[in-house]
């Protein structure tokens, strides 16, 4: 299976994350790879740790929480996400790590 990479396509950016869900506090940060690092509290659990994802990307990208989709891994540690609305230099800049 290739590495993930960041995508950029259709007026957005596909970036790939690796989650942990449970963690102690709520963080973006360090790579694995070309996978950004993202921790909630939330547990994985009825699709709450994936909202948290999504709530906690689109207040550190600064968009819209409308603005960030979840396009596979739902089940997964391993997720890749949809920015509508940002460059891939924007989504660099502005991701911790």
């Amino acid at each position: 299976m290739p590495a993930p990479v960041w995508v950029e396509r259709d007026g957005g950016v596909e970036i790939p994350l690796r989650v942990r869900p449970g963690a102690p506090a709520d963080a973006v940060g360090g790579r694995r790879g070309d996978a950004v690092k993202v921790s909630v509290t939330a547990p994985p659990e009825d699709g709450r740790a994936n909202d948290a994802v999504v709530r906690l990307l689109a207040k550190t990208l600064g968009v819209p929480r409308s603005a960030v989709t979840l396009i596979a891994g739902e089940r997964s540690r391993d997720k890749r996400v949809r920015v509508a609305g940002l460059t891939l230099a924007d989504a660099r800049a502005r991701l911790p790590g």
